[in-house]
């Protein structure tokens, strides 16, 4: 019985060590993605989305409410700051229910714009034609 429960505590240990990195290293992928957007540097962001497909199996709408740049969502950012290729590939790979649902803030995407007075914004004319 004891070789027993020093075995499940042995494969405790190491599912939680395994674990525990594999968070870390999400995190530290996805350390520059606000500079990414805010340069709009649409090559890198493809680049960056491609390796978070390759080695977490994650797309952008898996980690997109989770990521905030200066207390904005990504897309949001590149309304900002005016980058139109980043913020236009975003809405290309988000699905339109993501792009319509309230976020972190609890205001759409589309209410957020009005507010901001952001409609002549590029971005803004695709997003309408996603939603």
């Amino acid at each position: 019985m004891l070789k027993l429960s020093k075995a499940a505590i042995l494969v405790s240990v190491v599912t939680v060590g395994f674990t525990l990195p594999a968070k870390a290293d999400v995190s530290e992928a996805l350390a520059n993605i606000c500079t990414i957007v805010k340069a709009d540097d649409k090559a890198e962001l493809r680049k960056k989305l491609r390796t978070m497909q390759s080695d977490y199996n994650m797309k952008l709408r898996d980690y997109y409410s989770g990521i905030t740049c200066d207390g904005n969502s990504l897309i949001r950012t590149a309304l900002l700051n005016n980058a139109v290729e980043t913020g236009s590939l975003m809405i290309k790979k988000m699905p339109g229910s993501a792009l319509q649902a309230p976020e972190q803030d609890g205001k759409t995407l589309t209410v957020w714009i009005e507010e901001k007075g952001l409609q002549s914004n590029p971005i803004v004319s695709q997003l309408n034609e996603r939603i």
